[in-house]
């Protein structure tokens, strides 16, 4: 099997793996326990928060440990536009989020009276900094806006997004949940950005929101642990120091009394290893994924000169191609693809297994046939040259080069 779906999920790490083991056999008391059983296992919770504070250069108590990304992103969007809604109802963000975002805020927007506005992306799938700026207004209180697509990688100016809310006193949450590990993108600094996020005073300096941390990039971000190389059912939110949020979830005072439940101890402690061990080499390893990505791109071109890759103008993770195959559907393909032997997706893995066009295109304004005809090859730390020369190949056999009116893989010989 040949796995190119890294941005869906990846395997757990070595060292994670190791790590999380002692926590499914001899430690395995409840963290809030008082006795030695949950002394050992609240030890090692505070551990794993303090290493993944000092990797992304925050404060220990600033990260909120959830089951996941989807979790996060729901208790920074619903916890926060919450309980600034006597400042104002109106959000912000863009329809080319991941659905955790963008059914959180339609909540919102249909449930509780708050106003969001959606900012278009262009072609390539970047959002205009100045756009975004136009869009606040005296009641926004908070935007969010993705780091890196992960149904396209591109990679979002957070700088420049981030200096436009800090103008104006306004907060912004930024889903990192596909970034993380594949970007030198963390919460409270991004290379280059001080000069642009110099404090600038507030519409009102007494009801101001943001800190006034000059390497702040975000005041909160959510992050999945399955996506670096840790386990299922992890994650964290980052929420800067000083910011009240309300609970979506009720049941204990656990994580500084913002969510509830026993902390699933294994999971959090592998999430921080798979952290750190992702870290290291994080340079080296993306040049590498990213030169194994072009060299797929360049045999898709030489087999399909008619593919066309989306996304392609603007800046992109390393490791992700999304790629339109004009005459061909996203379906059939990918069951062609499976059939040989290769993982690869359509788009987001969060939609139960199905494949319809993508949201993501759809907003990047993707004519509807280029769309339904898109194939997403994300790559990862197992990725070898061997299987990209491999997948080349497989893709020439289904494309059927020069193409048959009989290829079964054919648009038009879709099933229904």
């Amino acid at each position: 099997m040949i796995y190119l779906d890294y941005n869906a999920t990846t395997p757990l790490g070595v060292a994670a793996w190791r790590a999380m083991q002692p926590y499914f056999e001899r430690h395995f008391g409840n963290p809030s326990s008082v006795h030695r059983a949950g002394r050992e296992t609240r030890a090692a919770i505070d551990d794993a928060r303090d290493r993944l504070a000092a990797l992304l250069r925050v404060k220990p108590h600033e990260i909120i440990f959830t089951s996941g990304g989807t979790e996060a992103n729901n208790l920074a969007l619903l916890g926060l536009a919450r309980r600034l809604a006597p400042n104002g109802k109106h959000l912000i963000s863009n329809r080319a989020e991941h659905h955790a975002v963008l059914h959180t805020l339609e909540h919102l927007e249909k449930m509780e009276g708050f106003a969001v506005t959606w900012l278009d992306v262009s072609g390539d799938g970047l959002l205009d900094p100045d756009a975004l700026e136009q869009a606040i207004r005296p009641d926004t209180t908070l935007v969010s806006i993705m780091t890196a697509n992960n149904e396209t990688g591109v990679i979002q100016p957070m700088a420049e997004i981030s200096a436009r809310c800090r103008k104006h006193g306004v907060l912004l949450h930024s889903d990192m949940v596909q970034s993380f590990g594949k970007l030198a993108v963390i919460p409270s600094a991004v290379e280059g950005s001080r000069g642009a996020t110099a404090k600038v005073p507030s519409r009102d300096p007494s009801t101001r929101l943001r800190s006034a941390r000059d390497d702040l990039l975000v005041d909160a971000a959510s992050f999945g642990a399955h996506k670096f190389y840790g386990p299922k059912g992890a994650g964290f939110l980052y929420l800067r120091a000083g910011l009240a949020i309300d609970r979506i979830q009720f049941g204990g005072a656990h994580e500084g009394e913002r969510r509830p439940g026993t902390e699933n101890v294994p999971a959090i402690v592998g999430m921080a290893a798979a952290a750190e061990e992702i870290w290291r080499d994080l340079p080296n390893e993306q040049a590498r994924e990213a030169k194994l990505r072009d060299e797929l791109w360049r045999g898709i071109a030489r087999i399909f000169p008619e593919a066309q890759p989306n996304g392609a103008g603007a800046p992109r993770l390393a490791n992700t191609l999304n790629v339109s195959f004009p005459g061909f559907s996203s379906e059939t393909l990918l069951m062609a693809l499976d059939l040989e032997g290769v993982c690869a997706s359509s788009g987001s893995a969060c939609m139960v297994g199905s494949v319809v066009a993508s949201h993501v295109l759809r907003a990047m304004a993707m004519p509807p046939e280029r769309a339904s005809s898109a194939v997403r090859f994300s790559l990862g730390t197992g990725t070898a040259a061997g299987e990209i020369a491999q997948t080349i190949a497989t893709l020439e056999r289904i494309l059927d080069r020069p193409r048959s009116p009989a290829n079964p893989y054919r648009a038009e010989h879709a099933l229904a």
